[in-house]
C-alpha cells in the first residue's frame, strides 16, 4: 500500500494527498468544509456529469511542482484533476467569488419564484446556491420563458420552468434504464427536457431521477403538496427487494410515511448500499410500499444540523420530545408546554388583553423601570 502514488494538493491552505485522477471537487469534499465548491451538474454516481452548470469554479495558483504557472482562467473543478503540488483557490479568491455570482445570476434568469409552493423547498441545491452567492434582484429584461407541467407517467411530474438542464436526469435514466425514452430535446434557448411524444417514464428504476434532481424539476406525484419535508422526520430503513438494494430513507409524521428516497449524504447524492453497490432505489420501494409495516426500521437519518430538515425536531422544557409542530397542523403533540413561562421576556401575570390602549413594550421587560403596581392594578380593575 505504500507503494501508492499519491499527489499533494492544496486547497485555501489546507493541503491533502490524494490519488491520481482525483477531480479537484472531490479533493476539496475529502477536506470538507465550506471549501467545497458548490455543485448542481456533478454527480460522483453518475458517468460523464459535470461541467455544464460552471457553479464549481475554481482559481487553480500554481499548475503543479513541475510547472508552477497558475492557470489563466477559472477552471471547472468537477473536470479538472489534481496534479502533484497543486494550488488551488476557493471561497478565498475574489475572482471565483465573484464568477459564482455571476452563474448563479444566470441560473435565476428563468427561474420562477415558487420556493412557497416547491416540493423541493428545505432540500433544494439552488436555493442555497441563491442564498450564499444570488443577488435580491435580477438585471434581466427579457421575459422568462414558461412551460406547461408534464406527467412523465403515473408517478412523476415534470415543471420544466424550474429546470436548470443540469443534465442529472438524463444520465441517471440512461444508465439506470434499458430504454432511453427521455432526454433533450432542441437547443439553445430552447432546449428542454422531456420524452418523444409525451411517453411515459415507466421503467422501474426510473424514479431514481426525482432523488438526483438539484431542483424541483421533476418531483415524486405520490408526495406533492402532501407535506413540507421540515415537517416529516428522516428515517433509515430496509426490506428485503430483488430489484434494489432495498436500503432507502423514509420521511415519516407518527406512523405515516409520507414518501420514500434513496438515501442521501451531505452533498445530496446517493449513499453505498451495504452491498458496495450505489443505493439506487426501485420504484416498487419507493412509490408502492408507503407503510412502516413494510420496512424494518434501523433508527434516525443523520442529517446536517444546519439543514432546515433539523429544524422541525424541536427540544422539549424538560425531556427531549419531537415534532412539537405537529400541534399547528393536526397532529397530537407528545409533549406541550407554556412559551411564557419559559421565556425572560414575557411577564405572564400582566395580560395583554386587560391593558389600555396599545401595549408597549415597556410592559414586558423586567430590565426596565416601569410602574409595575400600576400595571398590576390596571389588570386587577379589568
Amino acid at each position: 500500500m505504500s507503494d501508492i502514488q499519491k499527489f499533494k494538493v492544496t486547497i485555501d491552505g489546507i493541503t491533502i494527498e490524494v490519488a491520481p485522477g482525483t477531480t479537484i471537487v472531490d479533493a476539496a469534499r475529502m477536506i470538507g468544509g465550506d471549501l467545497v465548491p458548490p455543485t448542481m451538474c456533478y454527480y460522483s454516481k453518475l458517468k460523464d456529469t459535470g461541467g455544464k452548470c460552471r457553479t464549481c469554479l475554481v482559481e487553480v495558483s500554481k499548475g503543479s511542482e513541475k510547472d508552477p504557472r497558475p492557470m489563466p482562467k477559472l477552471v471547472a473543478s468537477c473536470r479538472t484533476t489534481v496534479m502533484d503540488g497543486m494550488e488551488v483557490k476557493s471561497i478565498t479568491s475574489d475572482k471565483v467569488i465573484d464568477a459564482r455570482e455571476g452563474v448563479t445570476e444566470f441560473l435565476l434568469i428563468n427561474h420562477p419564484m415558487d420556493c412557497p409552493v416547491c416540493d423541493q423547498a428545505g432540500e433544494c441545491k439552488l436555493q442555497d446556491l441563491s442564498y450564499e452567492h444570488g443577488d435580491e434582484g435580477t438585471r434581466t429584461e427579457f421575459v422568462r420563458r414558461t412551460f406547461e407541467p408534464e406527467d412523465l407517467g403515473p408517478y412523476i411530474q415534470l415543471n420544466m420552468n424550474r429546470c436548470i438542464m443540469c443534465y442529472r436526469c438524463v444520465f441517471a435514466a440512461k444508465q439506470l434504464c434499458d430504454v432511453r425514452e427521455h432526454g433533450v430535446l432542441n437547443r439553445g434557448w430552447d432546449s428542454q427536457i422531456s420524452t418523444y411524444i409525451g411517453q411515459a417514464l415507466d421503467h422501474e428504476m426510473v424514479g431514481n431521477v426525482i432523488d438526483v434532481c438539484p431542483v424541483g424539476a421533476l418531483t415524486d406525484k405520490t408526495f406533492r403538496f402532501k407535506n413540507r419535508v421540515w415537517f416529516t422526520k428522516p428515517v433509515d430503513a430496509h426490506r428485503e427487494c430483488d430489484t434494489c438494494c432495498g436500503e432507502v430513507r423514509l420521511w415519516m409524521r407518527g406512523e405515516e410515511v409520507y414518501r420514500v428516497t434513496a438515501r442521501r449524504d451531505e452533498y445530496w447524492e446517493v449513499f453505498e448500499a451495504s452491498n458496495g453497490k450505489t443505493g439506487w432505489v426501485c420504484n416498487t420501494c419507493r412509490f408502492h410500499k408507503k407503510k412502516a409495516s413494510d420496512w424494518v426500521i434501523e433508527g434516525p437519518a443523520k442529517i446536517n444540523r444546519h439543514s432546515v430538515i433539523t429544524q422541525g425536531h424541536y427540544i422539549g422544557a424538560t425531556n427531549p420530545q419531537e415534532n412539537l409542530i405537529n400541534e399547528v397542523i393536526g397532529k397530537a403533540p407528545k409533549l406541550l408546554f407554556d412559551i411564557h413561562s419559559q421565556s425572560d421576556v414575557n411577564r405572564t401575570e400582566i395580560e395583554l388583553s386587560k391593558i389600555s390602549g396599545p401595549a408597549h413594550a415597556d410592559d414586558f421587560l423586567p430590565n426596565q423601570k416601569i410602574d409595575q403596581e400600576r400595571l398590576l392594578e390596571v389588570s386587577r380593575k379589568k
